[in-house]
C-alpha cells in the first residue's frame, strides 16, 4: 500500500536516559514510517530499544529523566512530541491505543475488570453504564474471556496471566484506534488463543484500516502478520525491508542470527532410579463461589482436582494447558503458597501438614521464578538487594561483600553484567528483568525449582540461552524443575515428562516424547494442532 502521507513517521528520533549526572542513549536516530492498514514490525533482542520507541509514540517514558535530543514523530502531520498533555490525552487510548507487554502491571489492581475497559470508552466516546458494560462484554468474548459476564466483578489478581493479557487486548481496541502498538501482545498467551488473538486482530484491522506498530520476539508471527519489518540491536535499525525480502534474504549478521535462534537439545535422559525430590497425591485447591446477601457458600471452583505427581532430581515435570487451566495454581499449592487438600512430600517432609513458620527453612530449597518478572521484582530495591535478599534471610553469616560477591557471581552466570547490580528493576528491558528473577532463584543453589513460564517475556535467541543455561544448572546441581509453560518448543527442549492439565485435571500424562509425537486425547491434539496452526497462518498470510 503506497500513500502520499504515512499515518506515522518517526524521523531521526533518538532518546537519551539521565540518571545521577549520567546521559546514556537508547535509541540512536531512528526512522520508519506506517501507512494506514499496514503492519510493521519492530524485533530485536532485549534492551534493543524496541519499546522504548513505542513508548515515546504516546510519550509515557518518565520525563525529564528520558529526552529527545533530536527527532521528530508525526502522526496525521501532527508532531507528537510537541503536543500539549491536554491535546495528548486526547489521542491516547483513542486514536493511538497500545497493548503492553506486562498486564499484571498495566491493570490496576484495585478496580474491576469492567471498571478498566468501560472507563476508555466513557472518557473517550461518552458512553453510559449500560452501554459501556455491553460493549464490554462483547470485546471480553472477541479476546477469548469465557463467560464474559461472570468476569466483569472480577479483579486482576483473580485471573491467569494469559486472561489478564486478553483484558489489555479488550481495553487497547475498544475505541478501534487507529494506530495499534502492540509490544508482546501474545506472549502470555496459550497456543490456542494466539491464532485467535492473531486473527482477530487482522479481521480488525481488515474492518477499520487500523494500522499496527507489532513489537515481538516471535518471529513465526512476524513472518506473515507483518508487511515490513524493522531490525534493531543496540538502540539502531540496522536492517529494514519487506517482510518477506528480509526473511528469504536476510543481510545484517544480527538478522541472521535472530532467525536461526531457537530453543535446542534434549531434556537429560528419564532415569527413575533418581531419588524423588517433591510428591504429590490427590492435591485439590477449591475456591468457594459466595452468593446472596449473607454471602454463603453456594458452589466451588475447581481450579485444581485431584491431581498426583512425583519430581525426581535432575528431572524435569512439565505441565502444560490452556490459560486457566489450573497450572499456576497447582505450583503454587505444591510449593504452599496457597491452601490446598492432599499430600505434599518435599525430601521426606510431609509439607502439607507444616505451618508457615514450619516452612521457612524450606524455603532456601524451594524456589520459584515468577511469570510476571517486574510484579515480582520490588522497585525500591536495587538488583543487588534483589538477589541478595534470600541470602541475607537464609545465610545470615554472611557478610554483606560475601552477599555481593554471590550475587555478582550469578548475575553473570544467568548472562548479565555484574555491574547492573546496583540498578534498579525499571531501568532494565522485560527480558532483562526475567535473568534478574532466575539469578535470584538460583543464588540460594535450591534443590526444586518451579518455573512459571520462565522465557515468556523474552526474545528467541534470550530463550535459547536461558534453556542452554537452565539444562547446565539442573546438570550440575541435580535441580529438580517443574516447568509451567505454553511454549511447546521450550516444553519440549526442557521436560522429561509433561502433563496436560484442562480445568484442573489432569487430561494426559506420559514422557515428553509420547506426548509430543502420539498424544492420546482429543485435547492434547487439539493443543499440538493449535501450535501447528499458528505456524499455518503465519505461512499462509490469512
Amino acid at each position: 500500500m503506497e500513500n502520499a502521507t504515512p499515518l506515522l513517521k518517526v524521523d531521526n528520533l533518538s532518546v537519551d536516559f539521565t540518571q545521577d549526572g549520567k546521559t546514556s542513549c537508547a535509541v540512536n536516530k531512528i526512522s520508519f514510517a506506517i501507512n494506514k492498514g499496514e503492519t510493521l514490525a519492530l524485533v530485536g533482542e532485549s534492551g534493543s530499544g524496541k519499546s522504548v520507541s513505542a513508548l515515546s509514540i504516546l510519550k509515557l517514558l518518565p520525563y525529564p529523566a528520558a529526552s529527545h535530543p533530536n527527532g521528530s514523530i508525526n502522526f496525521e502531520g501532527q508532531d507528537l512530541l510537541e503536543l500539549k498533555p491536554d491535546a495528548m490525552r486526547k489521542v491516547r487510548g483513542n486514536r493511538i491505543s497500545m497493548i503492553f507487554q506486562e498486564p499484571m502491571t498495566s491493570l490496576n489492581p484495585l478496580h474491576s475488570i469492567e471498571r478498566q475497559v468501560s472507563e476508555i470508552l466513557k472518557i473517550h466516546r461518552g458512553y453510559s453504564d449500560s452501554k459501556a458494560r455491553a460493549r464490554v462484554i462483547d470485546l471480553l468474548e472477541k479476546v477469548g474471556i469465557p463467560n464474559p459476564q461472570e468476569r466483569l466483578s472480577a479483579y486482576p489478581h483473580q485471573l491467569s496471566g494469559g486472561q489478564r493479557q486478553r483484558v489489555m487486548i479488550a481495553m487497547a481496541l475498544a475505541n478501534e484506534p487507529d494506530l495499534l502498538i502492540a509490544d508482546e501482545p501474545t506472549t502470555a498467551l496459550d497456543v490456542t488463543v494466539q491464532a485467535q488473538i492473531l486473527q482477530l486482530l487482522k479481521d480488525l484491522q481488515t474492518k477499520t484500516g487500523m494500522a499496527m506498530l507489532f513489537i515481538t520476539h516471535d518471529l513465526g508471527i512476524v513472518r506473515r502478520l507483518a508487511d515490513n519489518v524493522c531490525v534493531m540491536t543496540k538502540g539502531e535499525i540496522v536492517e529494514r525491508g519487506p517482510t518477506e525480502q528480509l526473511f528469504s534474504a536476510p543481510q545484517h549478521d544480527y538478522t541472521k542470527h535472530l532467525l536461526a535462534a531457537e530453543p535446542k537439545g534434549e531434556p537429560p535422559q528419564a532415569d527413575q532410579n533418581k531419588p524423588v525430590v517433591l510428591q504429590a497425591q490427590d492435591i485439590k485447591v477449591w475456591f468457594p463461589i459466595k452468593t446472596g446477601f449473607m454471602r454463603r457458600v453456594s458452589g466451588h471452583i475447581k481450579a485444581v482436582d485431584g491431581i498426583d505427581l512425583q519430581v525426581r532430581a535432575g528431572q524435569t515435570l512439565g505441565i502444560v494447558g490452556e490459560s486457566g487451566s489450573g497450572k499456576t495454581t497447582l505450583g503454587l499449592a505444591l510449593m504452599r503458597m496457597l491452601s490446598s487438600k492432599g499430600l505434599i512430600k518435599f525430601e521426606g517432609h510431609e509439607t502439607s501438614k507444616y505451618s508457615w513458620k514450619q516452612m521457612r527453612p524450606l524455603r532456601q530449597h524451594m524456589q520459584i521464578v515468577f511469570q510476571d518478572p517486574f510484579g515480582s521484582l520490588s522497585p525500591r530495591m536495587s538488583v543487588a538487594e534483589i538477589v541478595g535478599e534470600g541470602l541475607k534471610i537464609h545465610q545470615p553469616h554472611l557478610t554483606s561483600s560475601e552477599r555481593d560477591s554471590k550475587a555478582a557471581n550469578v548475575l553473570e552466570e544467568v548472562g548479565l553484567d555484574a555491574a547492573i547490580r546496583h540498578r534498579y528493576p525499571h531501568e532494565f528491558s522485560g527480558g532483562q528483568r526475567q535473568r534478574i528473577s532466575i539469578a535470584r532463584a538460583m543464588v540460594l543453589e535450591p534443590k526444586f525449582v518451579m518455573l512459571d513460564e520462565p522465557t515468556s517475556a523474552l526474545d528467541m535467541s534470550v530463550q535459547a540461552q536461558v534453556v542452554d543455561l537452565l539444562r547446565d544448572l539442573q546438570k550440575r546441581h541435580g535441580l529438580a524443575y517443574l516447568f509451567i509453560s505454553h511454549d511447546l518448543k521450550v516444553v519440549r527442549a526442557l521436560s522429561n515428562e509433561v502433563i496436560v492439565m484442562k480445568q484442573g485435571k489432569v487430561q494426559e500424562r506420559g514422557s515428553a516424547e509420547q506426548i509430543f509425537n502420539n498424544p492420546q486425547t482429543e485435547y492434547t491434539r487439539e493443543l499440538m494442532a493449535a501450535a501447528f496452526r499458528i505456524e499455518a497462518f503465519t505461512a499462509s498470510g490469512n
